[in-house]
């Protein structure tokens, strides 16, 4: 029987039955497993079970066939409502105590719903489900089996998550398992050891990274990058320590919100520090410290510095989520009527910073939401001013945006820019945010034309936002392969014989104090070895000398990706990698 496209339901709908089918399967291998949650996710969906032996891969192939045969059985999915009290007893019959759990969390006097797959599975559920298992497509596959604490609490049990993938046609999902290997291939964690850039210690602890040599150059570089456009902006560094007295993150706002997240530090007189989760409440005692007239205005402090924030063991991942953070971070102090100016100075160094790296940005205005007010400081009159102008500087310049409603920070309303990497994957990058209310906390101020005391306007801007995170967006849309302006090491000279590396050691010399960053492989190892190991560690490019090069002052250089270039001099070959990294050359 051929199977059909999606008629009357959505992907969702597929992957949410998709679920149940799993679930389904699992009893039939384990009638003693416990049944966790089982949602439709992002191209797919997972369960997490309690079972009574640790799953291995092969155990996938097996639920694949089991679902499998209860698709083809054409079951269909029907609804029943009951009240709590008798769901939570009929769950319990079933010894499904994480359903009972649930059933138990619900409101008194809540209507249950239940979905029958046929007459041997019954699963707790709002819906909505396919009609029959028939219209399930047969674009869909197991991929993984992963441990997820219940309810995502560290507290609780451990249990099993197995994960699905499910598209409407077998070539989506095609396409979506070589994306996947893709993107294997491309993990930043993965990458940052070959190309020896981070390191975790178990020591250190998670989410910690240790920055090596080479991947200090590669911060070194992006940072020296963004202050280079701010410094031409007006922009002046700032630096503040690691540590505060909890006072300033009350007043600010932030004990009040993000308590739970800070790292707090107690003094041996019992006093209570907290290490810094953000910069912008020691950058505003820099701006309080003197009076300020409106001729001092605008203020542009920036500061690349590491903050910090408890993130829980179970969110670390790689460079992505981590918990030391380094921040490009900047704060403008300015009037009223310079918001407009300050924030399209900002957005010029966005997409100077973006151009070389071949991201094409795109804008979501983040907005407060309403009817959350209680996650925001300040009051609904200034988020209404603050969204007002900050839409108005977008329309005057003409781009396009999508409605962010319930994105906006804590203290204000503003812009991200979103980015696509070279795998069509979507990451927020850059943001300015436009901030009346931490003025007031802090109680900011500064004399106007009129000799009246005045609130300045705050304006956040983090070009990079840290530089974990977008260096792991930066490894995986690369694939490690650094533009030459970018690549820690940008240069390896590999001399054919022993009696070649005097020479090379001469001429990368002679690049290295042009800033050229090259080193030698006089390594006791056949040429092609040398070549293969700088082409795996991604070095742009490989200089070859021996007897003819030496004797005429060339090289022979060959790029990364295999490609052969005539034989140069010395002069030549650094005019052609200064002119590379002077435009930040892309190839």
């Amino acid at each position: 029987m051929n199977k059909p496209t999606l008629i009357n339901h959505t992907l969702e709908t597929v992957r949410h039955s998709l679920s149940h089918v799993l679930a389904f399967a699992v009893l039939e291998m384990f009638p003693e497993a416990k049944l966790g949650m089982g949602p439709a996710i992002e191209n797919g969906f997972y369960y997490d079970f309690d079972l009574p032996r640790t799953l291995i891969p092969e155990d996938l192939e097996i639920i694949t066939e089991k679902m499998k045969a209860i698709i083809a059985q054409d079951l269909s999915f029907q609804r029943d409502e009951i009240t709590r009290d008798k769901a939570a007893e009929a769950l319990g019959k079933l010894n499904q105590d994480y359903k009972v759990e649930l059933v138990n969390e619900l409101p008194e006097g809540e209507q249950i719903s239940f979905y029958r797959t046929g007459d041997k599975f019954l699963d707790l559920c709002r819906g909505p489900h396919v009609n029959k298992t028939s219209e399930i497509p047969d674009g869909w596959k197991l991929t993984t089996i992963a441990g997820a604490y219940w309810k995502g609490d560290s507290e609780n049990k451990m249990l099993q998550r197995i994960y699905g993938v499910a598209f409407e046609t077998q070539k989506e999902l095609e396409d979506y398992l070589h994306f996947l290997e893709e993107a294997k291939a491309r993990d930043h964690r993965k990458l940052g050891k070959e190309l020896d850039l981070f390191v975790f210690s178990e020591l250190v602890g998670p989410g910690l990274p240790l920055w090596t040599p080479k991947g200090t150059m590669l911060r070194t570089l992006l940072d020296d990058f963004v202050w280079n456009l701010r410094k031409a902006k007006g922009f002046q560094k700032v630096t503040i320590p690691h540590i505060t007295k909890k006072d300033l993150y009350i007043k600010s706002g932030h004990w009040s919100k993000f308590a739970e997240e800070l790292f707090k530090v107690s003094t041996r007189e019992g006093h209570e520090f907290a290490m810094k989760p953000m910069n912008c409440p020691h950058h505003t005692q820099i701006f309080a410290s003197r009076q300020r007239s409106y001729r001092d205005l605008p203020q542009r402090y920036c500061e690349t510095t590491m903050v910090y924030r408890d993130e829980q063991s179970g969110e670390l991942s790689g460079l992505s989520r981590v918990r030391c953070i380094t921040q490009d971070d900047a704060h403008i102090f300015c009037t009223p009527d310079q918001i407009e100016q300050e924030v399209l100075a900002v957005w010029d160094i966005i997409n100077d910073f973006y151009s070389p790296f071949g991201f094409n940005l795109h804008l979501r205005l983040s907005r407060h939401d309403p009817a959350e007010m209680e996650k925001y400081l300040g009051t609904p009159e200034i988020w209404k001013k603050a969204e007002d102008q900050l839409k108005a500087v977008v329309e005057k310049r003409g781009v396009d945006y999508v409605d962010g409603l319930g994105e906006a920070a804590m203290y204000g309303p503003k812009l991200d820019f979103l980015a696509k990497d070279s795998l069509g994957r979507e990451w927020q990058v850059a943001t300015i945010q436009l901030d009346f209310n931490m003025p007031v906390g802090l109680d900011l101020q500064y004399i106007s034309a009129e000799s009246k005391e005045e609130r300045p306007v705050m304006i956040h801007c983090a070009i990079m936002g840290s530089i974990e995170r977008f260096s792991s967006v930066l490894i995986e849309h690369f694939a490690g392969k650094f533009p030459v302006w970018l690549s820690p090491v940008q240069v390896m000279f590999i001399p054919i014989a022993d009696s070649h590396v005097d020479y090379c050691k001469q001429a990368m010399e002679k690049l290295k104090t042009l800033g050229i960053r090259a080193e030698i492989d006089d390594r006791n190892e056949t040429m092609q070895a040398k070549i293969r190991d700088a082409q795996m560690q991604k070095t742009p490019y490989m200089l070859v000398a021996g007897n003819r090069e030496a004797e005429a002052g060339t090289v022979a250089p060959r790029r990364r990706d295999g490609k052969k270039l005539e034989v140069l001099t010395i002069d030549a070959f650094i005019e052609l990698i200064t002119k590379e990294v002077e435009t930040k050359e892309i190839w």
